[in-house]
C-alpha cells in the first residue's frame, strides 16, 4: 500500500550560549526518526555536567518513541550531573507528559528566556541545522 502522506523530516539546529547548549528539534519525532535524533542528543549528553535546553516549540508531532528519546537524555544528563530543561508552548504536550505522569520529571518552560538560557556566544562544531531523519 502507497504511502501519500508527506512527513515533516525532523531537523534541528544547534548552539551553545554560556556552557549551555540550545538543541531546537523541528518536525515529526517519532519511531521512524527518533533514532537519529537519539544519536544526536546521546552525543550531547555524552560530556560530564551537560547543561541543555531542547527547544520542541517547532515540534508538529511526538509519539512514544519521542517521549522515550526524552526520558533517555534526561536520565544520560542527570546522571552526568547536569541539567536537562525543556521548551514548548504545546498544550498537547503538556497534557501527555501528564498523562504519562512524565510532567514532574522535566523542567518545561514556555518561552526559551524562562529556561534562563545565557546570550549566545557561539555555534556548536556541527550546530548547522542538519537533517537528523
Amino acid at each position: 500500500m502507497a504511502d501519500n502522506h508527506i512527513r515533516s523530516a525532523p531537523c534541528h539546529t544547534e548552539r551553545t550560549a554560556g556552557g549551555t547548549t540550545v538543541v531546537e528539534l523541528r518536525g515529526e519525532i517519532d519511531i521512524l526518526t527518533a533514532p537519529a535524533v537519539a544519536a544526536r542528543l546521546d552525543a550531547v549528553t555524552a560530556g560530564p555536567c551537560p547543561d541543555l535546553v531542547l527547544d520542541l516549540r517547532p515540534v508538529s508531532f511526538i509519539d512514544c518513541a519521542g517521549l522515550g528519546l526524552l526520558c533517555r537524555a534526561r536520565n544520560r544528563t542527570v546522571a552526568r550531573g547536569g541539567r536537562l530543561r525543556l521548551v514548548t508552548d504545546s498544550a498537547c504536550f503538556r497534557r501527555i507528559l501528564r498523562g504519562t505522569l512524565l510532567s514532574g520529571v522535566f523542567e518545561v518552560y514556555a518561552h526559551l528566556s524562562e529556561a534562563r538560557v545565557p546570550e549566545e556566544t557561539g555555534t556548536v562544531p556541527g550546530g548547522r541545522r542538519a537533517p537528523t531523519g
